[in-house]
């Protein structure tokens, strides 16, 4: 391997290359969720307003998902929630797709959102016990670069298989999801030992709800996830009533699938060699200011530019923040921590930003744009003042009560053999 390739893809452990491609392989069947709106609406003949009930109760369930999750990972393990979760999720991917009353189909569509997301905190919680705190940035950014390799083949798949039957789709995502169970399961993803629950440290939600440091992270994440949601809510609508078109919106809004797969492994190394609080501070800024620029863009060209913008801010933030997540969490409460900061960016944001956007939109387009600038602003700026605090409890924290799973490094390759 290359200095060039081995400083951004060496000496991570061979369980982390399991949790990288089963990630792949579950994107890339992730062709439900982006269709089951057209689904419900056309497939099954619901009206509009019934649609996007069933979708709120997608989204309910789904805002709830991270934060069970990370509860199941701290009681049961990491490799146990994750298979669950995976094979729940793709039982219930069957469910939906062979389920029409509205009654059954509400309780169906809730718990595909309860379980869809639950094995994240989960691996957030396995990619600290098995990689050493100076890697953890890196091995985080590679996981969302998977996230995107996987998803940018998912949307395709789902636009083929959609158009020939649905019923493809629940099949496929549902394959997808009992095969990442199965290449934990297989692999033999290595894990720490069990603790011993007579001597485990007391804690849980309570605990993190008294960590101030840690309740102004998930804040600050929580206006950079309202900010982001812009991007799948207001933003299409605003490029549509400026006379750019459905088909503008999506060659903008591709941009940032690409520049991910392009810049992320890049890009991300850089960025967990630097102080992650700065990095994340700055990337809420670059997204504050590339919404904040929709305010002047007139033509396709300016609305590529803004979404290169806030693009670079999402990668510097997906870089270093889960990251600091681990390093606010103790130990034995790392599922919690990452199933609560996890929700503010994803669950919460999802519900809250598409709403207030809206809200905003209906008064006016500068005011909506002006607001997301100002408050990526003020969220930099109170990610820069915590900062260090933020160093100081990573300098203080408690030597880990076991240490973490020591594995042979192995290259991507080895992860499928």
């Amino acid at each position: 391997m290359t200095p060039f390739l081995s400083a951004r893809f060496g000496g991570l452990p061979r369980s982390f290359w399991l949790l990288w491609t089963g990630t792949v392989v579950n994107r890339l069947g992730t062709v439900v969720q982006p269709f089951l709106a057209v689904y419900l609406h056309t497939g099954l003949g619901l009206s509009l307003a019934a649609t996007g009930l069933q979708i709120a109760v997608f989204g309910a369930g789904q805002a709830a998902s991270q934060v069970v999750g990370g509860w199941l990972t701290d009681r049961v393990g990491r490799l146990a929630t994750m298979v669950t979760s995976l094979l729940a999720s793709a039982a219930v991917m069957l469910l939906v797709g062979a389920t029409t009353g509205p009654p059954a189909l509400t309780v169906a569509v809730f718990l595909l959102g309860l379980a869809i997301d639950a094995y994240r905190p989960a691996a957030t919680a396995l990619v600290a016990d098995v990689v050493a705190p100076p890697d953890r940035a890196r091995a985080y950014g590679l996981l969302f670069w998977a996230v995107n390799l996987g998803f940018s083949g998912a949307m395709v798949l789902g636009g083929v298989f959609e158009s020939v039957s649905a019923h493809w789709l629940f099949w496929t995502n549902s394959l997808c999801a009992a095969l990442f169970a199965g290449i934990l399961l297989l692999g033999r993803v290595d894990r720490p030992a069990a603790p011993d629950r007579t001597a485990r440290p007391a804690g849980g939600f309570g605990t993190l709800l008294r960590d101030r440091l840690m309740v102004t992270y998930c804040l600050i994440t929580l206006v950079y996830g309202i900010v982001y949601a812009q991007a799948y809510s207001t933003l299409p609508i605003a490029m549509v009533d400026g006379g750019l078109g459905a088909a503008g919106y999506g060659v903008a809004v591709a941009m940032n699938g690409v520049v991910i797969v392009v810049l992320q492994p890049l890009v991300g190394p850089w960025a967990a060699r630097r102080d992650h609080n700065t990095v994340f501070a700055v990337g809420v800024l670059l997204v504050g200011t590339g919404f904040g620029l929709c305010a002047v863009a007139t033509n396709l060209a300016t609305y590529i530019v803004t979404v290169l913008i806030w693009t670079l801010g999402e990668i510097a933030i997906v870089s270093v923040g889960q990251a600091i997540v681990m390093t606010l969490s103790p130990e034995h409460l790392r599922g919690r921590y990452s199933g609560v900061w996890g929700t503010a960016w994803g669950g919460a944001a999802a519900v809250v930003g598409p709403a207030l956007g809206t809200w905003l939109l209906g008064i006016g387009a500068d005011v909506l744009w002006s607001t997301c600038a100002v408050a990526c602003a003020v969220a930099a700026f109170l990610q820069w003042r915590i900062g260090a605090a933020i160093r100081r409890r990573a300098v203080s924290a408690p030597r880990p009560s076991r240490p973490a799973v020591r594995v042979p490094a192995a290259h991507p390759g080895d992860a499928g053999r």
